[in-house]
């Protein structure tokens, strides 16, 4: 089960991070890798890693998912090379952390592009590559703040761009869902990566985490690839619209 060989994997935000991990899964499963980010140098060390883990190729593109001439041309390149689209992973984000009375225009603008309309922009370009298969497995990284407010970061734009990227995940995969396209979200709980090291490694938090967490411990690297693998599947082929939370139970309580 979860063999992805003869797949093709479209990952943004695989310069780091979460989305590095969940490559790296899709490549364990054989699957080939089209790798998105600004920063194309760490695409290209990072290609060597996808090969040693399984993956049959991959393509390392530079995009910008907040533009959309990149992604556009992003999307004919993968089409152009590999004929199809199998899995699309929405992972690229990032965040200005401020409260909703402290936050600039700017600060609110720059997350909401970044976090919640790039995710609209992949989706578009290569769904309608998905379409014309009749197949495809879009699978979208939002986050337990989509889900729920919190008391300890003040974080009023990505809470709403995470929002508004779980029931986007529902009205696509309400409509595609003729297609042979499914639509799915991850929602993450605390996972340590370059955006959140910071926070994450104070006391105060560790200490935050201890008492609202269940297991009182954040995630593990690869503790999300068991989620992503399974969605990216031919067996997830009656999972639709499913939003998943990987966050050790915090929106349980």
């Amino acid at each position: 089960m979860f063999n992805l060989k003869g797949r093709v994997a479209v990952v943004s935000g695989a310069s780091s991070g979460l989305g590095q991990q969940m490559a790296l899964a899709f490549a364990k499963q054989g699957a080939s890798l089209v790798i998105l980010a600004r920063r194309i140098e760490r695409l290209e060390e990072f290609k060597p890693k996808l090969l040693k883990a399984g993956a049959k190729d991959v393509l390392a593109i530079k995009c910008d998912v907040t533009s959309t001439d990149d992604i556009n041309r992003a999307a004919k390149a993968t089409e152009k090379k590999f004929g199809k689209v199998d899995i699309l992973l929405n992972c690229a984000g990032s965040s200005k952390d401020k409260g909703v009375i402290d936050m600039s225009d700017e600060e609110w603008d720059f997350t909401i592009a970044t976090d919640e309309t790039s995710v609209f922009k992949m989706t578009r370009a290569f769904a309608a590559i998905m379409k014309k298969n009749k197949y495809g497995r879009i699978i979208n990284i939002a986050s337990m703040y989509g889900l729920v407010g919190n008391t300890e970061i003040h974080t009023i734009a990505y809470h709403t761009s995470k929002g508004a990227v779980v029931n986007f995940t529902r009205a696509v995969a309400a409509e595609l869902a003729t297609d042979g396209i499914t639509c799915n979200a991850i929602c993450p709980g605390y996972f340590e990566t370059e955006l959140t090291k910071d926070v994450l490694d104070t006391p105060r938090f560790q200490d935050f985490a201890k008492t609202h967490v269940p297991m009182q411990r954040y995630g593990k690297p690869g503790e999300l690839d068991a989620a992503a693998v399974f969605l990216a599947s031919e067996e997830a082929s009656y999972v639709t619209g499913l939003i998943m939370p990987v966050d050790g139970g915090y929106t349980c309580i």
